[in-house]
């Protein structure tokens, strides 16, 4: 510990590790979410209970996702924002209504399919359609109730063209912090438990009866596969390592220095890229989630495969038509 002047943090490193990983998030990201949501638009009279939490899911991906390439300019810049104090902050705030939205309608998604599964008689014909659109609209309400007070910290520095800051500038970053431990908890912490609970009570009910049907089985403990995967990933290093950032910077304020600064910045903007490859993640959520677009996905793969056995296989090859005729 050193009680003088800290040592100045590497930045370079986000400026190298940030855009490429953004790139390559909004291309498969857009691809997967805009066939996921046309998937299931075009099935909208099918539409059931859970599909409406995949919809919103997308759309929260779909407005992430529309802000990266400002944010790819930003740091291909150096860290210097040119597109205005208001547009930073709304580009944060989408980052966040992303990230805590799919949170929530992931949550949403394990409860339902904890009810059908552990609770099917007492689920059925309960839950409609239009509960699961009220309960999305209060997950939007709930989401951009926790994420509206971030807009009202200090996000841009020197005349609007500086940094835009993920959290905020150091004269805010102890309140900051107070903060984003209040929102890791009610945003992340309660929603990964009830997520939690749900799939560990469901797979244990699923492997103990013997009469599930198997194809049930197997689609459940994948989805469960999924989001153990997007939480261990995406979610769970990332408030980790805001927090111990922000504590960081706290100490760093107050010439409280520590050798793992530096290593916990770098963390925390790998964390930033896990974070958003979430929106070319959730897509599998769709996969596994809708028997119908888990079918056309099939279908369209086997049409690429015998377009591309077609092109391969010479006509020379093959028998005209009439004489495979005469032949019989």
């Amino acid at each position: 510990m050193n009680n003088t002047s800290c040592p100045s943090v590497s930045f370079s490193f986000e400026h190298r590790f940030l855009p490429p990983v953004y790139i390559l998030v909004f291309i498969v990201g857009l691809v997967a979410n805009g066939w996921g949501l046309k998937s299931l638009l075009h099935n909208w009279k099918k539409l059931g209970n859970v599909n409406v939490f995949v919809l919103n899911l997308g759309l929260a991906d779909i407005l992430y996702l529309s802000t990266l390439p400002f944010l790819v300019v930003y740091y291909l810049m150096k860290s210097k924002w040119i597109f205005g104090e208001a547009f930073c902050k709304i580009t944060r705030f989408c980052f966040n209504m992303n990230l805590y939205g799919s949170i929530g309608f992931l949550t949403c998604i394990s409860v339902y399919r904890y009810l059908a599964i552990v609770h099917p008689m007492r689920a059925m014909g309960r839950i409609t359609v239009t509960h699961s659109v009220i309960i999305s609209v209060m997950v939007w309400l709930l989401v951009s109730a926790q994420s509206l007070p971030d807009m009202f910290y200090k996000k841009t520095f020197r005349n609007f063209t500086g940094k835009c800051y993920d959290t905020t500038h150091k004269t805010d970053v102890e309140d900051y912090l107070k903060y984003t431990l209040g929102w890791t908890l009610t945003g992340f912490c309660i929603p990964f438990l009830i997520t939690l609970g749900c799939y560990g009570h469901m797979a244990v009910v699923l492997w103990t009866l013997k009469r599930t049907d198997k194809v049930l089985k197997q689609r459940s403990l994948k989805l469960l596969l999924i989001l153990i995967l997007l939480f261990s990933v995406c979610y769970i290093p990332y408030h980790v390592l805001r927090n111990l950032n922000l504590l960081a910077r706290v100490l760093t304020k107050q010439r409280i220095c520590h050798k793992w600064y530096n290593g916990v910045f770098i963390a925390r903007q790998i964390s930033r890229g896990l974070v958003s490859l979430n929106s070319a993640l959730n897509p599998l959520v769709y996969l596994h989630g809708n028997e119908d677009m888990s079918a056309q996905l099939r279908q369209q793969l086997q049409q690429v495969r015998l377009s591309f056995h077609r092109l391969c296989v010479p006509d020379s090859g093959r028998m005209p038509v009439s004489q495979t005729a005469d032949e019989r």
